[in-house]
């Protein structure tokens, strides 16, 4: 019986065979199209991070209690960051010194080399299902048809991305500090500092329990 699936499959495959050079360099542009469409929007978001204001309403929260907060959240009023250093609340900027103005800064970099390696790891988790696909004609529909090439595709990723992941959840506890430091000296941003000591810990646990379902 397994033989005469194998004929049935190479029979169904046949004139594909056939024009298998030309599917294959079809393929291969798709592919090529998709990886320069990808660096280009995520570039796209790079530059956006570096040049609009840090939204701050938004929060930096992780485990049970991001959802729980969500609603408090919505009634504060929107906050943001200038890439000045200048903190804008419901549209008025509150009056700074230069050392407050610096911390913000400072902060302001901190979260954006955060969204960063999320970014990175974002492209990277892209390229490699990308190249993961980027098989022979036979192998790119055999894979397709019993699953293989969807369950090497998530071993894949979740093997190259887990530690870029995990590096973001290990930083938390530097950003928590420079939260701390703002909320002591600059009290228009104290609302806005949501993370907590146990926020590392949810979310080394939330990317690889994630990661695990993949």
């Amino acid at each position: 019986m397994k033989y005469r699936h194998a004929a049935l499959l190479l029979l169904a495959l046949s004139p594909l065979a056939a024009n298998a050079g030309t599917v294959r360099g079809e393929v291969g542009r798709d592919l090529a199209d998709a990886r320069a469409e990808v660096r280009a929007d995520l570039a796209e978001e790079r530059a956006k991070l570096d040049n609009e204001n840090l939204s701050l309403r938004d929060g930096l929260r992780f485990g049970r209690g991001h959802h729980e907060d969500a609603a408090q959240r919505e009634t504060l009023p929107e906050a943001e960051i200038t890439a000045n250093g200048d903190l804008i609340v419901d549209g008025k900027a509150v009056a700074l010194d230069d050392r407050q103005r610096s911390q913000l800064r400072a902060y302001r970099g901190q979260v954006i080399a955060l969204a960063k390696l999320g970014i990175d790891a974002g492209e990277r988790a892209a390229m490699l299902a990308i190249d993961a696909t980027d098989v022979g004609l036979f192998r790119l529909v055999f894979g397709a048809m019993t699953g293989s090439l969807e369950r090497k595709v998530k071993a894949t990723v979740v093997r190259e991305i887990q530690p870029a992941v995990l590096q973001i959840c290990r930083s938390l506890p530097a950003l928590r500090d420079s939260q701390q430091a703002l909320a002591g000296t600059v009290p228009e941003f104290r609302p806005y500092a949501t993370l907590e000591e146990d926020d590392v810990a949810d979310c080394e646990r939330d990317v690889r329990r994630d990661l695990a379902m993949r």
